[in-house]
């Protein structure tokens, strides 16, 4: 845990809620035990899409697609997808909540691995939303730069590892050092690569947002 739990559920309890729809669908995925992103997560990116007002976002992690129509529900009415996903059991269950709710035409889900799929993509997203295989962040991320124009958003989800990034390597389950160690890189990447300025937020399990400069 990041925040006081006590902290953590006061702020949730204020949270107005989504759509008749994304409440179903969260409260589907958790029982399910999909990960989707938490509350403090949805308030603050619905705040982001309200600043940023992007037209073209990237979204690396789609899995049922709650966050996705989360941003296509609270970004501006032209706003463009593009979503990756390589888990297959996933996938057709995203694409029928894209149908249900009529936003099939605004997103582009694209099947396979992101790091291949990264090298393949052509221009440039004013938004950028990281949320999949924690421990390849770093190795995505030379291809994400090359994605981004001036002033684009990069935003990464679950940083923190629950509190065990600032522990010794030697206190963290030697299953889990692998992800610990390219976390630690990818944060010190991101804080010391000149055309980037980050911030890192407690919120949630950790969130890193990144302005590129040039």
């Amino acid at each position: 845990m990041i925040v006081d739990e006590r902290m953590r559920t006061y702020i949730n309890s204020l949270d107005m809620g989504n759509t008749p729809f994304l409440d179903e669908l969260e409260q589907n995925a958790l029982s399910e035990r999909v990960p989707i992103i938490r509350k403090e997560m949805q308030s603050f990116m619905k705040v982001l899409l309200a600043m940023k007002q992007p037209g073209r976002i990237l979204e690396v992690g789609t899995a049922v697609g709650f966050s996705t129509l989360l941003m296509c529900e609270y970004g501006p009415p032209d706003l463009e997808i593009v979503t990756i996903e390589n888990y297959q059991k996933r996938i057709p269950i995203a694409r029928e909540n894209f149908r249900r709710t009529g936003r099939e035409s605004q997103i582009t889900l694209l099947k396979g691995d992101a790091g291949e799929i990264l090298k393949e993509l052509d221009g440039t997203f004013d938004l950028i939303f990281m949320d999949a295989a924690k421990g390849q962040y770093i190795h995505w991320l030379p291809n994400v730069l090359r994605l981004m124009h001036r002033g684009s958003v990069l935003v990464s989800d679950n940083v923190l590892q629950e509190g065990d990034i600032i522990e010794s390597h030697y206190l963290v389950e030697r299953r889990n050092r692998t992800i610990y160690k390219r976390m630690r890189e990818y944060l010190y990447e991101l804080t010391h690569n000149p055309v980037l300025v980050t911030s890192i937020l407690p919120l949630g399990d950790g969130v890193t947002v990144s302005v590129k400069q040039e």
